[in-house]
């Protein structure tokens, strides 16, 4: 006869949750004339991000918030904002990473035109981004069959450069942009060094030239804001001293 007993069934563990407040800066473009503040208590998990705040808000308080997200694992860089003061994405940022026992204030980033509540018109953004030629430029072509080939030292050359998602978080982050809307701004000259130090590409010339302006490098006052925001890790304030280098040279 057989003594086994049968073990309990073992409880789920409650995870216990949280009221938090968030303050959103509002902005509908056919009601008002400027931009407000209003706040929403929402009930969160100490796992939630920002961007499930914004969705809960959404779906279950005011259906009216919009915000741009899309892959939510910080990877297409649609939801990049300011919170509590600074640049951040909706869904890297942890809510028990903030403190909770203060309101968290959400808003637009700073520096492009802003459309509705957390939304910006990405337009300047991006024609920054396509004046620098952010593609390879070669004026060879590789045997049939094959590829360009680049030793691992010449890929390393250009590798933190190449996580760039385009966010705008940096570019956005930038006293002089905010101030001068001709600047390039840190994420076009990023993706310029992409290129610039890629040993593959033949028209560095190209881009130092472009770079080589008073709306180019030589607007950067190094605050290290932008290295600061990216929320890649990029060493982005030491890539544009790079690419500054490199028209001092004249080659990359």
């Amino acid at each position: 006869m057989s003594n086994a007993v049968m073990d309990k069934p073992s409880v789920p563990e409650v995870i216990p949750t949280f009221t938090a407040t968030l303050i959103i800066r509002r902005f509908d473009p056919d009601v008002d004339d400027e931009p407000r503040w209003q706040d929403f208590d929402v009930e969160l998990y100490p796992t939630d991000r920002i961007l499930d705040a914004l969705h809960k808000i959404k779906w279950e308080q005011d259906g009216s918030l919009t915000f741009r997200r899309s892959c939510a694992h910080g990877v297409c860089g649609s939801d990049a904002m300011r919170i509590n003061g600074k640049n951040r994405l909706a869904c890297k940022t942890l809510i028990k990473d903030l403190d909770i026992s203060q309101p968290i204030y959400v808003e637009a980033i700073k520096g492009l035109p802003l459309e509705k509540d957390l939304v910006v018109n990405m337009e300047p953004f991006f024609d920054s981004f396509k004046a620098v030629n952010p593609f390879l430029m070669a004026s060879t072509t590789p045997e049939k069959g094959k590829e360009r080939t680049q030793s691992p030292v010449e890929r390393a050359r250009f590798d933190d450069t190449t996580k760039c998602i385009l966010c705008a978080a940096c570019t956005s982050s930038c006293p002089v942009f905010w101030t001068d809307g001709q600047y390039f701004g840190p994420a076009a000259i990023v993706n310029a060094h992409r290129f610039i130090f890629d040993s593959r590409d033949d028209n560095a010339q190209v881009r130092l030239d472009i770079l080589n302006d008073k709306e180019g490098v030589w607007r950067c006052r190094t605050t290290f804001n932008c290295t600061d925001a990216c929320p890649r890790g990029i060493q982005v304030t030491q890539a544009i001293a790079e690419v500054k280098q490199a028209v001092l040279r004249g080659r990359p």
